[in-house]
């Protein structure tokens, strides 16, 4: 009878997940390539154990190098407390002189290990920040991919125009169906585009293998010697190419209908006309749910917290967290974002 009892017992403790087999509702990923954005990939974390609301508790992983994982271990240890994976991704050698490279590969892994263990996978960009439950990442049915345009024109194709040589090239390359195109608004500029989705927010049902088409057309891409030759003369394309073949993968994987535009109180570009300019502010957190900060923190204004509207305690959180300038922990991937903000390139 004893015996019986203890076993109800354990068995009363164990989750339910350990026995059915249920998927988990949504699990949350993002790629750290540098000590920089391994410091921002915590931030994400305690963001989304703080703001989360019913996805406080899902499981997150983080993917870093080999090399990152030998080299930080004193910061990876503070993942632990936070209940999150660190797990390692590797990009192949010939792909790492495209900026980017380690996310498109890191992000193929990720949905190939929440299949059969996730409905949804969220991967995100290191700089983002959730501020209020997510409630518009459990897609609806029939939806496979959640996302948001890109913030400015940079390499985009416009809508009205004809086809550049590069996007040409792009779409054939790719077979990317001229019926699959359709016109996207862009968030800074709002400039209507070709489909050029943001690959710093992407939601999606990992068995419809977006991010394994994503991690198999960005060498079909790279490889291409007409490519090549254009992403040298015009380092934008070269930069960029990633989500060139991001909006290839999904053009030919997806109808329009699968797809849900997010709101713009996600992937909200918070002082972005101060980086790099737009036709309006983004300086307020209001109703915001998931914000990027991309480089402002490495040069912020020194009244930048008098400047962002919204809640005082939750500006005082970002400002614990984010509010002190420039890191020690900078490392190259960092390093280069913060040219792109001096003029040395364009943001995504």
């Amino acid at each position: 009878m004893k015996k019986s009892v203890l076993v109800f017992t354990i068995l009363l403790l164990v989750p339910y997940a350990c026995f059915s087999g249920a998927k988990q509702p949504v699990i949350f990923a993002s790629f750290a390539e540098d000590a920089t954005q391994l410091h921002h990939t915590q931030i994400l974390t305690e963001s989304i154990r703080a703001f989360g609301g019913q996805f406080k508790d899902a499981p997150i992983w983080i993917y870093v190098p080999g090399t990152l994982l030998e080299t930080q271990q004193e910061m990876l240890s503070r993942f632990t407390a936070l209940k999150a994976e660190i797990k390692t991704s590797e990009a192949p050698e010939e792909a790492l002189s495209f900026p980017f490279a380690g996310k498109v590969f890191a992000a193929a892994k990720a949905e190939a290990e929440a299949k059969g263990n996730a409905s949804i996978l969220v991967w995100l960009d290191e700089d983002t920040v959730v501020l209020k439950e997510p409630r518009e990442l459990m897609l609806a049915k029939g939806k496979s991919l959640g996302y948001r345009p890109v913030m400015h024109q940079n390499i985009g194709s416009l809508y009205e125009e004809a086809l550049d040589p590069y996007w040409s090239r792009v779409y054939e390359k790719l077979s990317v169906p001229e019926a699959a195109i359709f016109p996207m608004k862009t968030v800074a500029d709002e400039k209507t585009l070709r489909p050029y989705f943001n690959a710093g927010l992407l939601v999606v049902r990992p068995e419809r293998g977006i991010l394994k088409k994503w991690a198999e057309d960005f060498p079909i891409l790279y490889r291409d010697a007409v490519l090549a030759g254009m992403c040298r003369n015009d380092s934008r394309t070269r930069i960029f190419l990633h989500q060139a073949a991001l909006t290839g993968a999904i053009l030919n994987l997806l109808k329009k209908d699968e797809m849900a535009q997010l709101s713009d109180v996600y992937n909200y570009p918070v002082f972005f006309k101060q980086m790099y300019g737009a036709g309006k502010e983004f300086d307020t957190l209001d109703g915001v749910a998931t914000l990027r900060y991309d480089v402002y923190f490495q040069n912020p204004a020194p009244d930048w917290t008098e400047k962002l509207k919204g809640p005082a305690e939750t500006i005082s959180w970002l400002k614990e967290r984010l509010g002190t300038g420039k890191s020690e922990r900078e490392g190259t991937s960092t390093k280069m974002r913060f040219r792109f903000q001096q003029g040395e390139g364009v943001h995504k």
